[in-house]
């Protein structure tokens, strides 16, 4: 008896090839359908381009950098979660509801972290 579903890979250097092709799907289809993450990524790309400027030391370019692909983590995740409710049904459900709610509550708080974070840099940088 196998211990591994038919359809999961067993291992090996071929599913790391694989994986990488599946996240490389995935992130297309986010450009192409997701509107959010467009704009979301247009952001951070504007943004990247200010870290040099912003930030004081190595560790501040690292926080300003992760928490902008924390955003796009985040958005990824609730696009997934709204594209599973979608699948299940187009119909009005409390419960696929609040799946959507609470994806978009944690892009929100995400966003709102990296507001902070980035405010914070700026005044360090340029408000004293």
């Amino acid at each position: 008896m196998s211990l591994h579903a038919p359809q999961k890979s067993r291992g090996g250097i071929a599913r790391v090839f694989k994986a990488f092709r599946y996240s490389r799907q995935g992130l297309q289809q986010a450009v192409t359908h997701e509107a959010a993450f467009r704009q979301e990524l247009a952001l951070c790309a504007v943004l990247l381009l200010a870290v040099p400027f912003v930030a004081t030391t190595a560790w501040h370019a690292l926080a300003l950098v992760a928490v902008m692909l924390l955003v796009l983590v985040v958005e990824l995740i609730n696009s997934a979660v709204e594209a599973l409710a979608d699948a299940l049904s187009t119909e009005l459900h409390p419960l696929l509801g609040r799946a959507k709610d609470l994806g978009s509550a944690a892009v929100l708080l995400s966003l709102l972290l990296a507001a902070a974070t980035w405010g914070v840099a700026l005044w360090e940088r340029f408000g004293r």
